[in-house]
């Protein structure tokens, strides 16, 4: 060769005659023409093998004899979702009338006893229960106190017939007030049982009483952490808070003067911390050091507030640890910076516009700054003072005091760090005194949070509480407004997705709500857990936003609208993902809002364009549906609710299965089921019945499948009804996890259909999807599924009726891959290149870009960019394959915990530290890529340059699949391209930067708000002493104390 050559073979390319060489390899031995033969050779095998054993012709013709008994209507997304919002609305208005009956019942237990100092009772304390002393005997307030397991409560060991009291370690559990508070409570052991009776899905109801203690229904026995402490105060839970007060906004100002050193600093710290442990999600704080000037904690928040959410609270109590005692301590300075952050903050609408506090942490004040309360808080004395006293010395405590009195507030000194939780407490029945008062029972219902008590086997429970107050309805008491408690109870997030018929949503479509904040209640894609262990809940999984997860909506016009509870439509392209991440599919989603009345949440409802928008109905009789329903081979969805088994405890050992048939006996008229699902899930399982014998057949053959290379046959419906036949003996199975409750993602859950189903639906009919799951252990790609849908009409507009697949050995599925490429067109049978040829490479891909077959066997499950670099980029310039882009703001990552705020070096969650350095995890914002085929391109032929070399392949699409077909020739080296990752983060953003500390979403504003009430007057045990000449109006001032205590209010 002397000069640039045309090669044939196919092709058109040309080479210099450095590089012919090796392009002959490719070009003419390899060429399009044979990869095509190779990839049709292995399609055809491989279709006809999962076409045989899944037995998916036979389905598809039996759906077709169905084809004029069925009507098919398209789902009215708006019809649906108000009628969700009603049964939402009915669930939760019988909870709180629980509550109502239980607040009732309170009131008037407290009115009609009289408080009896010398009160002796016994009580079961929640502790102390079955508890021997060393001589065998009972302990006190404990005695023998029966419980039994039960499956209402994930067999917890419970009394149904009592309740137990359980009081803070920190507390006396034979105390004045509350021997007395659990004597009258006991008037609500009887409102439990008959709360659980009229609705047998309660579970736990409670009290919590403004004294500390905790009444619990059913009684259960408490244990104490290692060190034998329980931290439990219900006082400083969301529930009670809420309840309890009106929604606030608060400047804690804390004094870092020099005198404020050693332990003095430390109790600031921790009361400071509790503090930020009474705020919830509707209330804005900040807090502010000062000395001889003013230092923000965070100082990117300068002159602002911050909404006080778990991740906001957290990352203060952080910066905390910053704050270092020096200078002296100019008060009417940093009052002053904080009665202008109020105000301004006030002013732009984005707070609580309710209560307003300056909360002071200092060890003294040298005056009473009267000049600045009379510029920015009277006459009006919108915002209460709260001073803590840090300290054993009472110097300047006559001054704090006065400030408490004269704005409204609560003094209360703090001595040892042990006293902080219990007085930071007290300004709580401040605040709470306006809504006492007006007698505003005000239901109250919480975000979503983890209920670690309850563990259902597969991690910790996610809940909402319903909560309301309990007041003082004594004549004599009644201008002091007394709280007397809060009562609640549990509602897991799950009962709320029973209310929803998840087989009209369809396959990708789902339920989701958010709370008037934005944050989300339910949506499957919510994670509250580690991906790694599952049990270890996140920092911030309270507070993720609706926007976090529907990222696609960068104007938030569906959160917006949701907040503000409208009803209404909105679209949009969406990405989801699905298989730990991995994959992602590409759906236009139409989204449907209304408002849950009676609550503080909106309920929204998705369904993807095509064959998610259409439902049909089939037809059978009773008697012919049963009879197939009850095959061996036929399971249910496990969270589906076909029948409520929970309402009626008769009815709880039945199987769904069971219920229906108790339910078309009519022989149980307290039985509810949804009759629609019932009579669309018997179709199915007529329709579905000849696979049985089908599979059996298959079974009994023993010339089929003889080297049992197919383990599984499965199907799913859209009603929720599955079938697996096993080919081999359980034992036998390569994959024990699939198909069972391990595998989350590859069965029917409450909120989606198993992966295989979704991937199916989204290929074109007639032909499969070919997977590797994405398990973790050693057996990771032992096995390839194969599924296809089947749709019930040939046009568009058909609803996907079911899916249906395999599961085969690897092995078996390479060796056929193998078999097949080495296939030639050549009359004499001789190939003079197959896959065998040490200067190519093959590969078999699927439509994300990961590998099912290679020479190399470690490569199998990896993504082909990582052992392909410069082969991927390519296929990905040439449009055969595109990038798309993915976002994940739940994502958490490991910092180096040694590392300074300023340049923390952020890792992977799934990446190990290769330092010797201690990390920790935190919350993070990800960005990553995805990869997916260009289905319009069944084959393409690409030339890469590789400095002094060409590297060619040929890329073809494996018939009726997602699969395709890669050669690639080796003796070019392209390895100084750099490999691709698929899942590597290619950005991190630390979630907590100021940017996104400063921006708030819009939100809503609770309805009620309870700041002042004309009526409310000091209470009758605070001595009162000479008014100082300046303000008339302003209360009484003095020097004494109540004894013992050390707090005053007004």
């Amino acid at each position: 060769l002397t000069k640039p050559m045309k090669l044939s073979c196919k092709t058109r390319s040309y080479c210099s005659p450095q590089m012919c060489s090796h392009l002959v390899v490719l070009s003419c031995l390899c060429s399009p023409y044979r990869v095509k033969l190779w990839a049709s050779a292995f399609g055809g095998e491989i279709k006809s093998i999962s076409a045989k054993y899944s037995g998916s012709q036979l389905l598809q013709k039996k759906y077709k004899e169905f084809e004029r008994a069925v009507r098919v209507e398209e789902i009215d997304g708006l019809r649906l979702v108000k009628k969700l919002a009603e049964n939402m609305e009915e669930m939760f208005h019988k909870k709180s009338e629980a509550m109502k009956r239980l607040v009732e019942a309170a009131e008037e237990a407290h009115l009609q006893h009289e408080d009896d100092p010398d009160l002796q009772y016994e009580y079961f304390n929640a502790v102390l229960i079955n508890e021997v002393d060393e001589e065998g005997n009972s302990m006190e307030l404990g005695g023998d106190f029966l419980l039994q397991p039960n499956d209402h409560f994930n067999n917890l060991s419970v009394n149904l017939s009592l309740s137990v009291v359980q009081v803070p370690t920190n507390m006396y559990n034979k105390d004045s007030a509350i021997v007395n508070g659990v004597y009258w409570s006991e008037a609500l052991n009887k409102v439990f049982v008959d709360n659980f009776e009229r609705d047998p899905s309660l579970i736990w109801q409670y009290f919590g009483s403004a004294k500390g203690f905790f009444r619990q229904y059913p009684g259960i026995k408490w244990r104490p952490d290692e060190h034998g402490v329980i931290a439990f105060d219900c006082r400083n839970r969301k529930w009670y808070i809420q309840a309890a007060t009106s929604p606030k906004d608060v400047v804690i100002l804390v004094d870092v003067s020099g005198s404020m050193k050693g332990l003095r600093l430390t109790i600031a710290r921790q009361t400071v911390s509790s503090i930020l442990d009474t705020l919830g999600d509707d209330d804005f704080f900040n807090v502010i050091a000062y000395n001889d000037e003013v230092h923000y904690v965070e100082p990117c928040l300068n002159g602002t507030l911050v909404q006080a959410d778990v991740t906001n609270k957290d990352h203060f109590r952080m910066n905390l640890d910053k704050l270092l005692a020096k200078g002296i301590g100019m008060l009417d300075v940093g009052l002053t910076e904080a009665f202008e952050v109020l105000n301004d903050f006030n002013q732009t609408g984005r707070g609580s516009v309710c209560s307003q506090a300056i909360m002071l942490v200092t060890d003294g004040a040298v005056d009473t700054y009267d000049s600045v309360f009379a510029k920015y808080n009277w006459p009006d004395r919108k915002v209460r003072i709260f001073p803590y006293l840090i300290g054993r010395e009472s110097a300047f405590a006559d001054n704090l005091k006065w400030m408490a009195c004269a704005n409204k507030g609560y003094f209360t000194q703090i001595s040892t760090l042990a006293d902080v939780q219990e007085n930071v407490m007290e300004y709580l029945h401040v605040l709470s005194r306006p809504k006492v008062i007006a007698q505003e029972h005000d239901t109250v219902w919480t975000e979503a949070y983890i209920d670690s008590t309850l563990e259902d086997g597969q991690g910790p429970i996610l809940m909402t509480t319903v909560a309301m107050p309990v007041f003082s309805t004594k004549n004599e008491t009644r201008n002091r407004g007394i709280l007397l408690g809060v009562v609640g109870t549990d509602v897991p997030v799950s009962e709320l997705l029973k209310t929803i018929p998840k087989y009209k949503l369809g396959i990708h479509g789902y339920a989701f709500a958010i709370t008037n904040n934005g944050y989300i209640l339910t949506h499957p894609d919510l994670r509250p857990l580690y991906e790694e262990s599952k049990k270890r809940r996140k920092p911030n999984y309270s507070s993720v936003d609706l926007s976090e997860v529907e990222w696609e909506d960068k104007d938030d016009i569906l959160r917006n609208a949701m907040v503000n509870r409208k009803t209404g439509t909105f679209s949009m392209e969406v990405k989801k993902t699905v298989d730990k991440g991995k994959r992602v599919l590409v759906l236009h989603n139409d989204y449907y809002y209304t408002d849950i009345k009676g609550t503080p949440f909106s309920l929204g409802v998705a369904l993807s364009r095509g064959h998610g928008k259409y439902f049909f109905r089939g037809n059978v009789t009773v008697e012919e549906g049963l009879h197939d329903l009850e095959h061996p081979d036929v399971q249910l969805a496990d969270e589906w609710t076909y029948c409520d088994t929970d309402e009626h405890p008769e009815h709880r050992y039945l199987s769904q299965i069971e219920a229906i048939k108790l339910y078309l006996s009519g022989r149980e008229p307290h039985l509810k089921c949804d009759k629609e699902l019932i009579q669309e899930v018997l179709f199915d399982a007529v329709v579905t019945a000849p696979l049985e014998a089908y599979w059996t057949s298959l079974v009994l053959n023993k010339s089929e499948n003889s080297d049992k290379g197919v383990e599984i046959a499965y199907l799913g419906t859209r009603t929720g009804l599955s079938r697996i036949n096993l080919f081999v003996v359980p034992d036998q199975l390569t994959n024990q996890d699939f198909l069972t409750a391990e595998d989350k993602e590859g069965v029917f859950n409450a909120d989606h259909f198993p992966l295989w189903y979704k991937r199916a639906a989204e290929q074109v009919p007639g032909t499969f999807v070919y997977s590797l799951p994405f398990n973790t252990g050693k057996d990771n790609n032992s096995v390839v599924l194969a599924s296809t849908a089947i749709q019930l009409l040939d046009e568009r507009k058909s609803p996907i009726a079911a899916a249906v697949g395999i599961q085969m050995k690897l092995e078996f599925f390479q060796r056929k891959f193998w078999t097949a490429s080495r296939q030639c067109a050549a009359l004499d049978g001789r190939c003079s290149i197959n896959c065998d040829n040490e200067n190519i490479n093959c590969y078999l891909i699927d439509n994300n870009g990961f590998i099912l077959v290679a020479e190399d066997y470690s490569l199998t499950g990896m993504f082909f960019g990582e052992a392909e670099g410069a082969v991927m980029n390519k296929l990905l310039l040439m449009g055969s394959f595109k990038r798309v882009t993915l976002y994940d703001y739940q994502a958490i990552c490991r910092i180096f915990a040694e590392s300074s705020d300023g340049s923390r070096a952020l890792l992977d969650v799934s990446t190990p530290s290769q330092r010797g350095d201690r990390t920790m995890l935190v919350p993070c914002d990800t960005e990553y890529p995805a990869f997916v085929s260009e289905r319009t391109i069944k084959e393409t032929t690409g030339n890469i340059d590789c400095e002094g070399c060409i590297k060619s392949f040929v890329i073809q699409q494996i018939p009726s699949s997602n699969l395709f077909m890669v050669v690639v020739d080796n003796k070019c080296d392209c390895s100084d391209a750099s490999p691709m990752r698929s899942l590597t983060a290619a950005a991190h953003n630390e979630s907590l930067k100021c940017e996104r500390l400063k921006f708030q979403k819009d939100r809503r504003r609770p309805d009620s708000c309870h700041p002042f009430h004309p009526e409310v007057t000091k209470p009758n045990h605070i001595t009162t002493i000479s008014q100082p000449n300046l303000l008339p109006p302003l209360p009484p001032r003095g020097n004494q104390t109540q004894p013992h205590h050390n707090h005053i209010t007004t």
